[in-house]
């Protein structure tokens, strides 16, 4: 499995159990739901090529100023967008999200393991919470290693996809030239359909990747989501509280079966279960449950990514899985 989320093999997606997508396991929040019924007429509309309500609204939930601030189409149009900056050769950390490596080739940039250096036009780019093993890097490292690949006239973007179940840890605050932050809304408010991401970075950077970007890019009903973000920063907290206890109790049961889990911060775990589990996936999927295994970060087939639900829906994984490993 390339990417998670898959649910199109059935007529309703709704079938199935799903924990290879990372998301907000009951969906959207409310407010999303009636932002999107209250906006549905305007969809006959062109939406605002400026996305001014869209700017000033994550704007206002990031914290930072609006020109410091672009909206896109879902988190991976923001990261395919930030690798049109440099030119240079793209470093990319292993294990790793999978569409680094694709969008620099698109870009017709080179691409190289990350070594320890970088230079001139250079990009290094990685994910903070990492995925797929959700563990966090301090801002104090990564502001280092920013100032050491500023100084070789190289680049630092961090996908800050999951940041929201973490927020400490973001470098939003930080923004400098030679750093560009890329993002998503689709993790902590459920809403992979309907694709809200954004770009941080100095104003010069944002003003010449907006003029990269297609005309009408952000969709009128996720420009609206983005616009009440301020209004509902509350809610997310919370939100990201409840992933805390439900992943600990999580991990916590995972571990009771004898599986490695890596500590994690974010709304997934990386679980090591010491034995190929493409077989045992294939017959969760028999079960109505999807799996994401990790061949496509450059893991062992004996890790699978799993993503943090209910703690009803975690618990029947978990049974699940330890009828077929008592099985062997």
């Amino acid at each position: 499995m390339i990417h998670g989320g898959n649910v199109w093999n059935t007529e309703n997606p709704s079938d199935w159990l799903d924990f290879s997508a990372n998301l907000r396991p009951e969906g959207p929040p409310d407010w999303v739901s009636e932002t999107l019924r209250s906006t549905l007429d305007d969809i006959r509309f062109y939406p605002d090529p400026d996305m001014k309500r869209a700017r000033r609204g994550l704007a206002g939930y990031l914290g930072l100023p609006e020109e410091c601030v672009l909206p896109t189409a879902g988190g991976t149009a923001a990261i395919d967008l930030a690798l049109t900056y440099r030119t240079g050769c793209v470093y990319i950390p292993e294990p790793a999200f999978g569409e680094y490596a694709r969008r620099a080739e698109a870009h017709g940039r080179a691409r190289a393991s990350w070594n320890g250096t970088c230079g001139r036009g250079d990009t290094l780019i990685l994910s903070n919470p990492d995925n797929p093993t959700g563990s966090v890097r301090t801002k104090e490292s990564l502001l280092a290693l920013h100032r050491k690949l500023n100084s070789a006239g190289a680049e630092l973007i961090v996908d800050e996809a999951f940041i929201d179940y973490c927020p400490e840890y973001s470098l939003r605050d930080a923004i400098a030239p030679g750093l560009i932050i890329v993002g998503s809304m689709t993790k902590i408010l459920g809403i992979p359909g309907v694709r809200l991401g954004f770009l941080c970075a100095v104003p010069e950077v944002i003003q010449s990747l907006q003029g990269k970007m297609l005309p009408w890019s952000l969709g009128t009903q996720a420009a609206e989501i983005a616009a009440r973000l301020p209004e509902h920063a509350d809610l997310i907290r919370r939100d990201a509280e409840t992933n805390r206890r439900r992943r600990e109790q999580f991990a916590a049961q995972l571990e009771q079966l004898g599986v490695k889990v890596v500590p994690s911060q974010s709304n997934f775990l990386l679980a090591d279960f010491g034995r190929d589990m493409t077989e045992p996936a294939e017959r969760l999927k028999e079960q109505g449950i999807l799996m994401r295994t990790c061949g496509s970060f450059g893991l062992e087939n004996s890790f699978l990514r799993l993503a943090v639900r209910t703690e009803k829906e975690n618990g029947r994984l978990i049974a699940a899985l330890e009828e077929i490993l008592h099985a062997r």
